[in-house]
């Protein structure tokens, strides 16, 4: 063998010992989080409906688990916003509206992300919100960065494009999609920016997806328990009930008086996952493939993932009923 040769081979094995080196190292941050506090983002198109509110107080309402240093708006549309960056200025005012309740939040740890999606894959949306992400994620630290994102991952998808890096600093807990097995992909986060959940699933970071469907969608709650269990006990608990009561009365206008409405709200189960694992059980698999028509397919040599299968309705709204109730703190 010339020694040309030998300098090729050696080259090539050096080079797929690294890949598998870096995969392995992905693969460790899917890990399920041990005890202790861990640094956490929050990404949330706030102002969509009402289930955003209600993470946000979450994440702020979990010191003992989470370092909560910044959160970021997302884009959305739908019947509340007309556009991508007016959704995503309502986003970023709702959530300083609901800092006000947290006496001691830093208002400056807020930032505005995205004011548009994605045009192409390899096209990211410069913001605030990404550079913010880099700059934290690159920070030193003894444990990733965990980046609970609850909207369309577009200013996470755009980090990502923009410095590679931080995929090995990160673990992002998307709330989106559905479940693999479901006939169609389409759900309001993953289709609100469709090449963005592409390039999350397509990008290799270690990422923790809480389908909508069978899983998030057990999160349901009815006006009479969080009368119980929110009314009087906080001021936040008040106007996320009030916020609720207003919500179910245009969501069931024209129906008969008693109609057994109930409502999910979806996005504390990214907050649930970090809090206790347990309660949002999960596996490792194979990264899917998303399709142009929103939908899964699998296909050799995908990087692994670890995907939600179930959640414990009753322990997660415990949590956070508790933590609502301000822990005696009538200022909360």
């Amino acid at each position: 063998m010339t020694s040309r040769r030998k300098f090729i081979q050696a080259a090539g094995g050096a080079l797929a010992a690294g890949a598998q080196a870096q995969t392995a190292g992905l693969d460790r941050l899917l890990a399920v989080p041990g005890p202790g506090r861990v640094r956490a983002v929050l990404d949330t198109d706030t102002y969509n409906e009402i289930d955003d509110q209600y993470a946000v107080a979450y994440g702020l309402l979990s010191p003992q688990r989470m370092s909560l240093e910044a959160i970021y708006a997302a884009p959305f549309v739908n019947d509340r916003s007309s556009t991508a960056a007016g959704g995503m200025e309502k986003s970023y005012e709702e959530i300083l509206r609901l800092l006000d309740f947290f006496p001691n939040a830093n208002k400056s740890a807020v930032l505005r992300g995205s004011d548009r999606f994605f045009e192409r894959k390899d096209r990211p949306v410069e913001s605030p919100a990404a550079r913010d992400l880099i700059e934290k994620a690159l920070q030193t630290g003894s444990g990733p960065l965990y980046v609970l994102t609850i909207g369309c991952p577009a200013n996470v998808s755009s980090a990502i494009l923009m410095e590679p890096r931080i995929k090995e600093k990160i673990v992002v807990v998307w709330l989106g999609g559905t479940a693999h097995y479901w006939r169609s992909a389409s759900e309001f986060n993953l289709r609100q920016d469709l090449i963005a959940s592409q390039a999350l699933f397509d990008s290799g970071v270690p990422l923790v997806q809480i389908p909508t469907k069978n899983v998030a969608e057990h999160l349901r709650t009815t006006a009479p328990e969080l009368e119980r269990n929110m009314r009087g006990r906080s001021r936040i608990g008040d106007y996320l009930y009030g916020q609720f009561l207003e919500y179910s009365a245009v969501r069931t206008k024209g129906r008969s008086r008693g109609f057994p409405y109930s409502k999910v709200i979806w996005d504390i189960s990214a907050i649930a996952w970090l809090n206790d694992p347990e309660w949002v059980p999960s596996e490792i698999v194979p990264s899917p493939v998303l399709t142009d028509d929103m939908r899964w397919e699998s296909a050799a040599g995908r990087h692994n993932i670890r995907v939600a299968n179930n959640i414990n309705r009753d322990a997660v709204f415990n949590d956070l009923f508790s933590r609502l109730a301000g822990l005696g703190d009538p200022d909360l």
